[in-house]
């Protein structure tokens, strides 16, 4: 059964004026979830904070189960975290590196996460190497067999969708080599989650960092991170506070057994609840569903941008994602994307500087994001305004 497109957008106030394409920044929250966000801020105006929060514990505990059943995870696998860079950063820096231990990642990793590598590189000794791309413009999976198997890999940290191009990475594949060869793996699903039929079962990670504005449609300002049961115990976090450790003595304290010991104690709780209420929603209309309406609104998109003169497409990959990027002969992104706005059509821009790994990007590229609400009649909109 397909999604009730009318109704969706019945439910996203925003679809009445704007064409949004800026998915992949942050989507248009659904109905469902403001009045969850707003409802919970209400009652602390209220009630106050603390008393708020004890009212709503129910509501903030569906998060776990919610996000859990949304990636194939255990509620316990699951952590709140505020946003998807310090839920990544929360997982990378809780492995134990060592001098002489290797950390792949892939060309188009994003910044952020480099500059993650390079500062844990100098610090310990471990070496960052980049996987090479296949043909396809993803990563090469039979150079990744061959470094894996040559040694002393400790991490594997990739994207599972990049920022820029709108290219998805062969996660499962990825998983399955890292098993084999008992290394780590690490995925930055923060554009994938809401979007792909995304399942840390059956990719086979052990770690997965994700957030809650992009494609989940959930509140910004938050976001989770998945750590699978068997190893979090080897894993220690990069700072501890009373809600990821118990505190026994002056010179003993206790991490907790679960994935909640890369949580803080202080939370925006009601985006906590805004999020699991986002993920209840994406669940029930269902991710094959929205996995397929996306994908098959981004491709109307290329296909009709390719046969415009003068303009590029940039998008790689033997699997693509919503994302859709290209370039304009003659016209700079970001004035194309103001120009647009003013015409109430969101896109975004993609500098190179986001993906510096990447030596194949162009200056900068508009970037044009699909979601499950928008219709081939606002694809026509941005058609045309260019």
């Amino acid at each position: 059964m397909g999604i009730d497109i009318e109704r969706v957008r019945d439910l996203t106030p925003g679809c009445a004026e704007t064409a949004h394409l800026n998915n992949a920044g942050a989507s248009l929250p659904p109905q469902p979830v403001m009045d969850a966000v707003l409802g919970h801020l209400e009652l602390e105006e209220m009630t106050g904070g603390y008393e708020a929060q004890e009212q709503a514990r129910e509501a903030a505990e569906n998060f776990y189960t919610a996000v859990a059943r949304l990636v194939g995870a255990r509620p316990e696998e699951i952590a709140y975290v505020e946003n998807a860079t310090r839920a990544w950063d929360m997982a990378f820096y809780s492995v134990p590196l060592a001098k002489g231990d290797r950390i792949l990642t892939t060309t188009s990793e994003y910044s952020s996460n480099a500059l993650a590598y390079q500062q844990v590189a100098q610090r310990t000794g471990a070496r960052v190497q980049v996987v090479p791309d296949d043909e396809h413009g993803q990563i090469d999976v039979a150079a990744l067999a061959d470094e894996l198997a040559s040694g002393d890999v400790r991490l594997v940290s990739i994207n599972h969708v990049p920022t820029q191009n709108g290219l998805v990475n062969p996660a499962e594949e990825v998983g399955r080599l890292c098993r084999k060869a008992g290394a780590l793996f690490l995925l930055d699903a923060c554009q994938s989650v809401g979007q792909l039929d995304v399942d840390v079962t059956r990719i086979g990670c052990d770690l997965l960092s994700a957030t809650g504005r992009k494609f989940l449609r959930g509140p910004r300002g938050t976001g989770f991170l998945y750590a699978r049961r068997e190893v979090v115990e080897s894993l220690e976090p990069p700072f501890v506070d009373l809600q990821a450790a118990t505190w026994h003595a002056p010179d003993r304290y206790e991490l907790r057994p679960d994935a909640r010991r890369f949580e803080t104690w202080e939370r925006f709780v009601a985006g906590q609840i805004g999020l699991g209420v986002a993920a209840d929603y994406a669940h029930d209309l269902g991710l094959p569903a929205i996995e397929e309406r996306i994908t098959g609104l981004a491709t109307t998109l290329r296909t009709a941008l390719a046969e415009r003169p003068g303009v590029t497409v940039l998008d790689r990959g033997e699997r693509r994602s919503g994302i859709v990027t290209f370039t304009v002969e003659g016209r700079d992104a970001t004035e194309l994307k103001l120009a647009l706005r003013e015409r109430q059509i969101n896109v975004s821009v993609t500098q190179p500087r986001d993906h510096g790994y990447d030596t194949t990007a162009p200056t900068a590229a508009v970037r044009a994001s699909v979601h499950y609400y928008n219709t081939e009649e606002e694809l026509g909109r941005l058609l045309d305004a260019l």
